[in-house]
This record gives structure tokens, C-alpha cells and sequence, in this order.
């Protein structure tokens, strides 16, 4: 039996993977010169396969034995494209709900126009077209079975057979929706009445042919032209028939399709498609059509972590083999499939969206733009005088893969070599390889440590061009050498890659490129490596500060106990009480110099900065503003999406209430009262800072502050703004920076303690005042409940458990010391309590106050009730990532006035009001405020 060229190769991928995965038993070591040695006789046990008659026929009498060493390849991939195609067919099953639902005329206005030009067709063709389709769609399906199981194909079958039973389901589920639950207006466009009986109305999804429509998508009929073409006839014919006759609408027949195959690809993605991917058999096979005779190939391994950049970044390179060949040198070869190239393709996707065009490649190419584009970059990086692998022969392995065959180039990795072997010769000659390229306008994109090679006679060949450009612009070419400074740097030092780099390409080439110095223009295992890197430098610098913390205390307890021994009382140590206010002090700002001390000492530049540094001392007017390189920040995009959904909330909430005779209506007395409590607020928001800071820092000031505060949170989200400006302004205030941080995240710490405290409590004083028992109310378990099972997912997790215990850690490395200065001055800690509480209180009673203004007062709800609300809308405001908690706020508030029992009528006019004298009117109070406060340098 002859088969069809891809099927040959679907069934290479999953049977013989399997088969020949393990062969050719453990790794050979590396060769000298960090290649590859040509491979050894096999151990005992290890398996050779016979590939005989696999050529072009030209050696089909010769029988050879090949040798295959390579990881096993699973039998099931999930396809990012599989998933794509999902949430796409989720996406127009929606819209076409919606305009179901909203464009009632022009459902209508199509359903008559299609109804007047089929009621003229003759009856006869109408029978016989619709007795053809039912027939065939039953046929069919069956029919590719039959050659699907004869071609040794039963995965296909089963996974669409699981598509079929899970579309029936879903279009039953939806049937029931539509009769039951469904607006008038989409029962409308998906039914009619039934011509047999006008009673009736007709099925909304079709039972039979969702499944069918599923079960061919999901086995790849589509994928086959033939089959493909009697799919599409047969379906055509299927909906004419009954569409003319008067059993569908054209909705239905649309949304029948879309959930075919939306169900399709969502089962195809969550079972995993069968692996297709050319083994190691098939290279050889391919390898012989172009004219080599392979003896063994060896599957190179990567030696970066699963699952993170390194690794991430080598899957989206290919797979690579190290042949060796019967007469003649050994090749390079890599392999590029589907699979390959879908590595990655969200995060590709997503860089795309947010980053200027420039920055990024292309996000998918078919085989053939990648084949071409590999190809045409090999040749151009060696026309140019760079050194580079020689492309010697390409080639075509089945419908879903290509490969590329390079010279061998044996040599070991820049992230290979040990320190001492980088010399300064070396580092030149990165340079003169990328200055060769740059000179004909090719940048290679991607000049990370593992594409740096080094050959045994100390040549320089840069590898892995695949992703490179040519005619690239001057930004592209400025980008590659911001990178390579970086990755030299993070090998042999921002000082040594600097001087190499002017050495080479001059002065002006180098300063050119510092405002490409920045994270986002290098590649993204660079980026997790500065990541890393960063993380224990703060490591370093927090445990300098706490040592010299530990020491200083010491030292103090030293000589309070060497005092104690001079005046003879015997004491060993002398109370913390008993000494007075200066020698307290003088120990404190001791102390305080050496942890300053510390900090300096431990401060540690980072490496991009250094980089700036030294092309700074060469060239000291060299641009260093970062150039701009996102089209739309990731914080803003989230924002917008969160400020829409809001706004759409709040318009549904408002279109029904008339605000002319509702604020005719007011009492304005209660107005007032409610402004008075907003300003009041500023006054408790200063008490609440100035009482985790041991420090005297002016009042009045202080207050201006957090008026200032009220324009920041329009510009910022609510947990990030405030935290900013009072942090900097306890700075400018004299507060050593470390000092500044700690009393913010103190007061942020006991404020978020007191919130729940507070919100438990009126919670529970909500649930008794329904019942007249003391019990708590089901809210308050279900909530204690639900943060009892967090916390035990949370420390049975290790992740989950090592990421919140390190993050706990730092934040009371630094809180809790500050929190016991503060436990010294009772007045300090009065003031900050009380500054918490009343803050709180004059935003209920502002709240209450708004709820009274539009006559809540005759609903008779309770302060705890109204506490209890705002409680739960402030955490989600701060949690929220718009600015100002914008939508959040706003929809939290109003739920949750309307399900305390308060009319919707009054509640959303109630809440606009609140947060109209909350956050929008102060904005320009706060924006006067700021001004005056950054003239004034407190800010």
C-alpha cells in the first residue's frame, strides 16, 4: 500500500519517535574543541536501525546501518494555533449573539430577504437537494473513517469522535439556553416556526450537524483537498435545503457552524494533536536525497533549565544535529517545524502588541519565509566577511518541517568558556565580527552568549542568524550593540566590553547606542539574567543593613554594660528606661550613621548603568535618555480594559434614573456635611502617616501632602500613588530613604490589618442586626472559610508557600523594627491608630452622608451596613489597577449598597456623589497642592 506523503510523515512522527528515541545508547562526550567526536561503537543493548532503500534510489542496493541518538519525542503536542483558532470561534459566537441581540431589524430585514429570493425555487430541486445532504453528511465522515483506519489512523478518529459527543452536548445546552433563558430578540434570529407546524419553532442549533462539523475538523479533513472540497459541498448543500425549505434561519446555520468548530479546536488543544515532528530517521532520509550518506546523527541538548528564557529561546532556534557522514567532514543540522516555530508565539504576540514595530520580528512565518530568510542571512553574513556557518544544502522534510545543513563549525560557547580564556583579542574580535556585519547593513538580532563561538584557533563565528534582518535600520544595528556590550559585560565587566567596543567600532558608534541600553532591546534570557542579578544585589544590600543594624545594637549593649562595670554596681547591663533622652538619641543617630554606612557600602551599581558610566567618561554629551520603544505600556492597556468595564457598568446602572428630579429633590443640607467629612479625611490621613514616624516632620505640611495625594491617584492606581508620594515626601522631609520606606510600609501594614479587623467586625455586627442570636452571619463564615482554604493551598503549595514567606520576609526586615521605635512613643502610636480610625470613619460617614443627601434615610440602613460596603469597595479600589480604583470603586459601591437593601434608584446617584467629592473635585486642590509643594522642595 502506497500512502500520501504527509501521512507517511505523521506516521514517522508518532511511531517511529517511539521507536528510535533511546537508540543509540548514552551520550558520547564532547570533542576537545568543544564539537563534537565522531560517534563510538554502540554500548551492548543499543539498537541500530536499517535504513536501507530510503534514498533517492540511487543507493537503494547499498544497505547501511544508521545511527539515531536523540530525545524522545512525546506522542501529543498542544498547539498554540489550536488554541488561537478556540478563542477566536469564542469571540464570533459572541458577536454574533450580540448582534442577534441588538440588531433585532437587521436580523429580521436579512431573515425576509433571503426568505423572498428562495421561495422561488422548484419544490422537486428542493426535496432532492435536501435528501442528498442528509445522506451525504452521514457518508461522508463515515467514508474518511474507513480511510483513516486503513491508513493505520485511529487517533484522528477518536478525537473526533470525542469532538462529535462534546458538540451534541453543547448544542443541546444551547438549545435549552435559547428556548428558556434567551432574550426575545436572539430567539428570534436563531428560530422560526416550523413549516410543518406553525407552533413549533425550529431547532435554534442543529443537532446533527454541529457534531459532524466537529468530528471533520477535529480529524484534519480540512487539511485534505479532496476531502475538503465534498466537506464544503455537502455542507453548502446541507444548509440550502434547509434554509430554502423553512426549518433554519441564517443565524442558526452560522452559529451552528461556529460551535462545530469552536468544540473542535478546544478538544484538538486540550488532548494534544499527534506529534508530527521529523525524527531522527527522517533527517537521514532527507540528508540522502540531497546527496550525503549519514552514518549517525546525535540530537544536540540544551543546557538551560526547562522552562526558563534559556530554554525557551533554544526551542524557538530548532532542533539541532551533529551527522556524520561516510566520506567527508561531519555536518551541522537544523531543523525547523511547526512545532518550532509555535514556541513561543504568544509571548511573540504579545511584544508585537505593546513594542514599536522595529523592536520585534514577526510573529509567525510559514516554513518557507523561514527557510528562505535563514538561508538568504547565511549566505549575505559571509558575503559580508563575517565568519559564519556555511550553508551547504537545504531541504524540504515532509509538509511540516524543513532543514538546513551547515558545515561543521566545532567550538565551544562564550557562556562556555571559563573567565581567563575571554582575553581582550577575543572580545576585538566579537567586535570585528559584528563591525563585518554592520558594514553591509545586517543585524543579527540575537547576539547573546550561546550564539558567540569560539573554534579551537581562537576564531570568532557568530551563529543562530535565523532572526537576524538585512537592510536593517540604524535603530535595529544600534540595538545589536547595546546587546553584545551587555553580554560581554556580564562576562568580563562593564569596563573591559566598553574599551573593546571603542576600540573597534570608535566613539561615536558606541555612544550612539546608549539609549537602546535598557532592558527591553535585549533578548529575553539576557533580561531574566539582569532580573537574577538584580534580585541579589538587593539581597547583598538587605542583609548589609541588618548586620550593621545587629552590630550597632551590640556595640550599645557593649557599652552600656562596660559603663556598668566602671561605676562598680555590678549590673551587667544597664535598662533601656534608666538611661536618659541625649544618650538615647546620640546611641540612635549612631546607629543610624552606621546603617547609612552600610548602605553605601553595600550599594552596587547595576550593569547597564555601569555600561552608561564608561562610554560617559569617553563621550560625556552622548544621548542617554532611553529611547522609547513601547507602542502601549502592558499597566495602561489594563487600565483602559478596567476603566471600559466600569464605565460600562455604570452607564447600565445610570440609564434609567432621572438625575433632573432626583437633584431637585436633595436635601443639600446633608450635602454638606458630606463635603465636610471628605475634607476631614486629609486631616486623618496625616495623623495615620505621622504616627509610624518617630521623626518631627511639620503637620500642616503633612496634610498638604496627602491633599497633594488626591491628584497623584489620578495619574497612578490608588495602591501605588499614595505609597510613592508619602514615601518621597518623609524623604524631603529629612527621613533617611530606608527610614522613609519602613514607617510607609508600617502604616500600610497596620492599616491593612485594621481593614480586616474592621471589616469582620461590622460584618458581624451586619449579620446579627437581621437575626436576634449573636451567631455570625453566613457572609462572615463563608469569608473565614474561604481565607482558611487559601492559606492552606498557600502553604501546601512550595511555590506558592517559598514566594509568599520570601516576600513576608523582606517586608518585616525593614516594617518591623520601625514599628518598634514607634512602640517607645505612645503618643506616636495614638496618633496613628487614631488617624486610622478616623480615616475610616469620615469616609463611611461621608458615604452615609451621600446616601441621606438623595433621601437613603428612608431605608433605614444601618452605619454597619453602610461600613461594611465601603470596606469591601476600598480593597478592591486598591487592588484595582486603574487610577483611582476608576470602575471598580464605582461598581463595587453601588452592588453593594443595592444588596444591603438599598434602592438602585439611590444608591448610584448616591455613590457618584462620594466619589465626586472623594477623588474628582479634589484633583485640582491636589494639583495646586503638589505644585506648591515641589517649588517649596518637600516633594
Amino acid at each position: 500500500m502506497i500512502r500520501d506523503q504527509d501521512d507517511a510523515t505523521e506516521q514517522q512522527g508518532v511511531h517511529s519517535g517511539q521507536e528510535t528515541g533511546t537508540s543509540g545508547g548514552a551520550a558520547r562526550p564532547p570533542a576537545p574543541d568543544g564539537g563534537t567526536e565522531p560517534p563510538a561503537p554502540p554500548p551492548s543493548g543499543a539498537t541500530r536501525s536499517d535504513a536501507a532503500g530510503d534514498g533517492d534510489g540511487s543507493d537503494g542496493a547499498h544497505v547501511e546501518e544508521v545511527e539515531v541518538d536523540e530525545p524522545l519525542l512525546p506522542a501529543r503536542v498542544h498547539r498554540p494555533s489550536d488554541l488561537m483558532r478556540l478563542l477566536v470561534g469564542l469571540l464570533a459566537i459572541a458577536v454574533l449573539l450580540a448582534v442577534a441581540a441588538f440588531a433585532h431589524g437587521t436580523t429580521s430585514g436579512l431573515e425576509q430577504d433571503i426568505n423572498k429570493g428562495t421561495g422561488q425555487a422548484p419544490d422537486l430541486l428542493i426535496k432532492f437537494a435536501g435528501l442528498a445532504s442528509s445522506i451525504a453528511v452521514l457518508l461522508v465522515p463515515v467514508a474518511f473513517a474507513i480511510e483513516r483506519l486503513i491508513k493505520r489512523d485511529g487517533l484522528r478518529i477518536a478525537d473526533g469522535v470525542l469532538a462529535a459527543v462534546l458538540a451534541h452536548g453543547v448544542t443541546l445546552a444551547t438549545d435549552l439556553w435559547v428556548s428558556k433563558g434567551a432574550p426575545s430578540s436572539i430567539q428570534e434570529a436563531l428560530t422560526q416556526p416550523s413549516p410543518g407546524d406553525i407552533h413549533v419553532l425550529t431547532d435554534p442549533v442543529h443537532g446533527y450537524l454541529a457534531p459532524v462539523i466537529a468530528y471533520m475538523t477535529a480529524v484534519g479533513m480540512s487539511r485534505r483537498p479532496r476531502w475538503r472540497v465534498v466537506l464544503w459541498v455537502v455542507l453548502l448543500l446541507d444548509a440550502f435545503a434547509m434554509l430554502v425549505a423553512g426549518y433554519t434561519t441564517p443565524f442558526s446555520i452560522a452559529l451552528t457552524v461556529l460551535i462545530g468548530w469552536t468544540v473542535a479546536y478546544g478538544t484538538v488543544y486540550a488532548v494534544g494533536s499527534p506529534n508530527v515532528r521529523p525524527t531522527g530517521q527522517t533527517l537521514l532520509a532527507g540528508l540522502r536525497r540531497v546527496g550525503f550518506r549519514p552514518v549517525s546523527a546525535r540530537a544536540a541538548r540544551p543546557e538551560a533549565q526547562p522552562g526558563g528564557a534559556e530554554a525557551a529561546d533554544a526551542a524557538e532556534r530548532g532542533r539541532r544535529y551533529f551527522v556524520t557522514l561516510e566520506d567527508g567532514p561531519p555536518l551541522d543540522v537544523t531543523v525547523v517545524d511547526r512545532e518550532q516555530q509555535a514556541q513561543g508565539f504568544f509571548y511573540r504576540v504579545w511584544r508585537r502588541l505593546t513594542l514599536r514595530s522595529f523592536t520585534t520580528r514577526r510573529s509567525l512565518q510559514t516554513l518557507r519565509q523561514a527557510l528562505e530568510q535563514e538561508a538568504l542571512l547565511a549566505y549575505a553574513a559571509i558575503a559580508a566577511g563575517a565568519n559564519a556557518p556555511k550553508l551547504i544544502a537545504t531541504s524540504e522534510l515532509g509538509p511540516d518541517a524543513v532543514m538546513l545543513v551547515y558545515e561543521h563549525t566545532g567550538g565551544r560557547t562564550l557562556d562556555s568558556l571559563p573567565d581567563e580564556e575571554i582575553t581582550d583579542a577575543l572580545l576585538d574580535g566579537t567586535w570585528r565580527q559584528v563591525r563585518a556585519l554592520q558594514s553591509r547593513r545586517i543585524a543579527h538580532r540575537r547576539l547573546a552568549g550561546d550564539a558567540i563561538l569560539v573554534d579551537r584557533s581562537g576564531s570568532v563565528i557568530l551563529t543562530d542568524l535565523s532572526g537576524g534582518e538585512i537592510a536593517a535600520g540604524d535603530l535595529i544595528l544600534r540595538m545589536d550593540i547595546a546587546q553584545l556590550l551587555t553580554t560581554l559585560g556580564l562576562r568580563v565587566g562593564a569596563e573591559r566590553a566598553v574599551a573593546s567596543a571603542l576600540a573597534v567600532l570608535g566613539t561615536d558608534v558606541v555612544a550612539d547606542c546608549l539609549p537602546l541600553l535598557q532592558p527591553l532591546a535585549l533578548t529575553r534570557s539576557t533580561r531574566a539574567t539582569l532580573r537574577r542579578l538584580a534580585r541579589e544585589r538587593s539581597e547583598r544590600e538587605r542583609e548589609a543593613v541588618l548586620e550593621a543594624s545587629r552590630q550597632a545594637k551590640l556595640a550599645r549593649l557593649a557599652e552600656a554594660e562596660e559603663g556598668a562595670r566602671e561605676q562598680g554596681g555590678g549590673a551587667s547591663r544597664v535598662p533601656v528606661d534608666k538611661l536618659d533622652k541625649k544618650t538615647l538619641r546620640a546611641e540612635k543617630q549612631a546607629e543610624k550613621r552606621a546603617i547609612d554606612e552600610a548602605v553605601e557600602g553595600a550599594r552596587e551599581e547595576d550593569l547597564l548603568s555601569q555600561i552608561r558610566h564608561q562610554v560617559l567618561l569617553i563621550r560625556p554629551q552622548a544621548p542617554v535618555e532611553p529611547a522609547r520603544l513601547e507602542r502601549i505600556r502592558p499597566r495602561t492597556l489594563v487600565s483602559f480594559m478596567a476603566g471600559a468595564i466600569g464605565a460600562y457598568f455604570l452607564l447600565t446602572q445610570l440609564t434609567h434614573i432621572e438625575f433632573g428630579t432626583l437633584f431637585r429633590q436633595a436635601h443639600w443640607g446633608w450635602v454638606a456635611m458630606a463635603v465636610l467629612f471628605s475634607a476631614l479625611s486629609y486631616v486623618a490621613a496625616a495623623m495615620s502617616l505621622l504616627g509610624f514616624v518617630p521623626e518631627r516632620v511639620p503637620f500642616p505640611r503633612t496634610v498638604a501632602a496627602q491633599v497633594a495625594g488626591s491628584f497623584v491617584k489620578i495619574v497612578a492606581p490608588a495602591a501605588v500613588g499614595g505609597v510613592a508620594l508619602n514615601t518621597r515626601f518623609l524623604q524631603r522631609a529629612g527621613v533617611r530613604p530606608g527610614l522613609a520606606v519602613a514607617s510607609v510600609g508600617a502604616s500600610q501594614l497596620f492599616g491593612l490589618g485594621a481593614h480586616i479587623l474592621m471589616l469582620l467586625t461590622f460584618g458581624y455586627l451586619t449579620g446579627t442586626e437581621k437575626t436576634p442570636s449573636l451567631s455570625p452571619s453566613r457572609t462572615v463564615i463563608a469569608g473565614l472559610l474561604t481565607v482558611a482554604v487559601l492559606v492552606l493551598v498557600v502553604t501546601s503549595i512550595p511555590f506558592l508557600r517559598k514566594f509568599v514567606v520570601t516576600r513576608v520576609r523582606s517586608l518585616f526586615a525593614g516594617v518591623v523594627p520601625r514599628m518598634l521605635d514607634v512602640l517607645q512613643r505612645p503618643q506616636k502610636l495614638i496618633t496613628g491608630i487614631g488617624g486610622m480610625l478616623l480615616l475610616t470613619a469620615t469616609f463611611v460617614m461621608c458615604l452615609d452622608a451621600s446616601i441621606r443627601a438623595f433621601g437613603g434615610d428612608k431605608a433605614s440602613l444601618s452605619i454597619a451596613s453602610v461600613a461594611v460596603v465601603f470596606l469591601a469597595g476600598n480593597a478592591l479600589g486598591s487592588a484595582a489597577p486603574t487610577p483611582g480604583g476608576v470602575g471598580a470603586v464605582e461598581a463595587t459601591l453601588t452592588v453593594g449598597l443595592i444588596a444591603v437593601g438599598l434602592p438602585k434608584e439611590v444608591a448610584a446617584p448616591a455613590v457618584l456623589l462620594y466619589r465626586l467629592l472623594t477623588l474628582w473635585l479634589p484633583v485640582l486642590p491636589g494639583w495646586l497642592a503638589f505644585n506648591h509643594l515641589t517649588r517649596k522642595g518637600a516633594l
